[in-house]
């Protein structure tokens, strides 16, 4: 397991990047999808500031591992992640949504270094990096393709038709990663469309599944880890979030999907997350 010092810095660019996001999202009443964006953030930290292989002076390089966000609308925490490792300058992330600019709601392959799909019609994503991983076979690159995906996305069969074909075509390149904070745009996803039990579905698929709690830093580096020695199939992490966390207003709140925030809720998102960077500093 990793030592201390690199957990703190993973749970350090986990804050950031939650912080990142206040400030893309501000205070003049634009909307953005905080709540997914938080709940999936400390897997974000942990894929771009340990686990992945990537050069931000390079995006194109060959040898990078990849990353699919399938629910695109959470793109925002990517920008943050991809800022704070030197991808773009972090005074780009106050243009998102910006006309003309670079960050749009739903990131671009064409526009924004480091991306490498659009994404955000749900239920994509993992066909996607299917795509990816066995185009990296055929050229010998056997570097690993990461896809987090929404539990309100599983309702999309896509979604199971990717999870056939990677298990078909034993892509142990491939990492689903499930972002299962229970709710989705309007409610409960057991009171929407319930795709529950997920372990069983994944297993039943062929895959090798692993549970995480997804806000415990050294449970997801395991996870991470695990898949690596998994041969012969695709592995998923489950892993079990809070949707908005990070933030006490937010936390499992439906309004904060796709909400707005006030002056006197930035300030206090702010100030929260700014006390949480400096006990982890």
């Amino acid at each position: 397991m990793e030592n201390r010092e690199t957990i703190k810095k993973i749970q350090r660019l986990a804050a950031k990047i939650r912080r990142d996001v206040v400030l893309m999202i501000g205070d003049e009443g634009h909307v953005g999808h905080l709540g997914g964006s938080c709940s999936s953030a400390d897997i974000v930290a942990a894929l771009y500031g340990h686990k992945m292989k990537f050069d931000p002076q390079n995006p194109k390089w060959e040898e990078r591992d990849k990353f699919i966000y399938s629910k695109g609308h959470a793109a925002i925490a990517q920008y943050a992640a991809m800022a704070e490792m030197g991808y773009f300058p972090t005074e780009e992330l106050t243009t998102v949504k910006s006309l003309g600019a670079r960050l749009q709601g739903h990131p671009d392959r064409l526009k924004t270094p480091g991306i490498e799909a659009g994404t955000g019609s749900l239920g994509q994503g993992l066909s996607i990096a299917n795509g990816m991983a066995l185009a990296m076979r055929l050229d010998g690159r056997y570097r690993k393709v990461y896809c987090i995906m929404g539990d309100g996305e599983m309702a999309e069969g896509q979604i199971w038709e990717a999870a056939m074909a990677a298990a078909n075509f034993k892509l142990d390149n491939v990492v689903g990663i499930i972002d299962q904070n229970r709710l989705q745009a309007t409610g409960a996803v057991v009171d929407r469309f319930n795709t529950n039990p997920l372990p069983e579905k994944w297993e039943g698929f062929g895959w090798h599944v692993i549970e995480v709690d997804g806000h415990h830093i050294e449970e997801i580096l395991r996870a991470l880890d695990e898949a690596d020695t998994v041969k012969g199939k695709p592995t998923v992490i489950i892993a079990h979030t809070v949707k908005g966390k990070g933030i006490s207003f937010t936390e499992n709140v439906v309004a904060f999907h796709n909400g707005a925030l006030t002056k006197e809720q930035y300030e206090t998102a702010l100030k929260e997350l700014d006390a949480q960077i400096s006990a982890l500093n």
